[in-house]
């Protein structure tokens, strides 16, 4: 038996499942101490629930998720209002190291799932699914290269393979980010850095963009009525520049065009006019949509999915979270300076380097809310993150795809 739950009552179970999370993570120990963000929490709950539910008595649930990719969307616009130019040149240099750390994952992760897949006797195609395609592509990138494997390759079950990996993946990446960050800094003893002293940690004025959605600022209706109003520009202008792109060499994902809009107005708009963004707004409204796109995407996870993973894929997907783990505790925390914005990079690239960019961004929000600020990470994350990541994970896949083994 199926039980739809349309648009409305979608919204009012996120909603609750938002409050739910951050009440568990605030009341129950271990996922304060692991800085497990509030959205995975509850989503995670909900979607547990819905399994056993499943196992029991064979009732399935199905949400209405039409709110879920313009969330989404508006998510990224809102990052890509905060993309001050000034910015963006002070995080230039640790935005080209931090892509040749995110490269070098990619290159790990398909080597992984190729050679594991081969080890195991199973097709070096599913392998490649459990490698970037899934896990630093995410859903909408395996969904794309699940079809060319299909018509091009013959697998006619990678659809089916690649959501429940990329399903995987989500999950794991908004659990480790927390634990991993939390480890580096208890480790490295750098807590207490001399950039995040205590009175900065409350004090709303010196924190920016996301780094601490649960400090209370103050915004007035004309300001968020602009907002809004930029948010949608940032909608309907990308969804324009996506679709004129799409089929061309060019051609990128609705969410970069989106993010690219944002950056334009936020570095342009105020200097032909004397219009200032309230970036208090922006952050504040991209928070908002941030937490109910987690939360809807993983409440609505069908966990049992996954359970028709062949134990070989499960093996493989254990194994590349492990290596995640591994590699952000020991490359990327490492090449980016072994301080406390390299712990918050590490958990913000097991966010994406196992899920998407969202989960990212929530996994350095559990940390930054709990030790402090980071503004450079902020920057960092987001940028390559939703620009570059897409970019060379299409350029990785392609040369793996060249070897004898896939029959090129």
């Amino acid at each position: 038996m199926v039980f739809s739950i349309d648009i409305y009552n979608t919204l009012v179970i996120t909603s609750l499942v938002l409050l739910i999370g951050q009440y568990m993570v605030n009341k129950v120990p271990v996922l304060n101490r692991y800085t497990i963000p509030g959205p995975v929490a509850g989503g995670l709950l909900v979607a547990v629930l819905l399994l056993i539910i499943k196992q029991a008595f064979d009732w399935q649930v199905t949400f209405d998720m039409s709110l879920k990719d313009p969330l989404m969307l508006l998510f990224f616009a809102s990052v890509g209002l905060n993309a001050n130019i000034i910015q963006l040149k002070a995080g230039g240099r640790m935005i080209a190291v931090f892509l040749v750390v995110v490269v070098g994952l990619l290159l790990i992760q398909n080597a992984v799932g190729v050679g594991l897949a081969t080890v195991l006797g199973i097709d070096p195609l599913m392998g490649l699914l459990a490698g970037s395609i899934t896990l630093s592509g995410g859903h909408g990138t395996g969904a794309a290269w699940s079809e060319t494997f299909a018509t091009k390759y013959g697998f006619q079950n990678a659809l089916e393979v690649a959501m429940a990996c990329a399903t995987f993946g989500l999950v794991l990446g908004g659990i480790i980010g927390g634990p991993v960050a939390r480890f580096l800094i208890k480790r490295n003893k750098i807590a207490e850095h001399p950039e995040n002293p205590d009175n900065e940690k409350d004090n709303p004025e010196n924190t920016t963009g996301f780094e601490k959605p649960q400090i209370k600022r103050s915004i007035n209706s004309a300001a968020l009525i602009e907002t809004i109003a930029m948010l949608a520009i940032c909608l309907s202008a990308g969804q324009y520049i996506a679709l004129a792109l799409k089929g061309t060499a060019f051609e990128l994902p609705t969410f970069v065009c989106v993010l690219f809009v944002g950056v334009v107005i936020c570095n342009i708009l105020p200097r032909v006019s004397n219009f200032q963004i309230v970036e208090r707004s922006v952050s504040i409204l991209g928070n908002v949509c941030l937490s109910l796109f987690l939360a809807m995407a993983l409440m609505s996870l069908k966990l049992w999915e996954l359970a028709s993973l062949a134990i070989p894929m499960v093996v493989i997907l254990s194994v590349q979270t492990l290596i995640m783990a591994l590699y952000a505790g020991f490359v990327t925390f490492r090449v980016m300076g072994r301080n406390y914005d390299a712990a918050v990079l590490a958990a913000g690239h097991c966010g994406f380097g196992l899920g998407a960019t969202p989960t990212a961004i929530a996994n350095m929000q559990a940390v930054t809310e709990r030790f402090g600020p980071s503004h450079i990470a902020f920057i960092v994350v987001p940028l390559v993150g939703a620009f570059f990541i897409d970019i060379v994970n299409a350029i990785v896949i392609k040369l793996y795809l060249m070897l004898p083994i896939f029959g090129a």
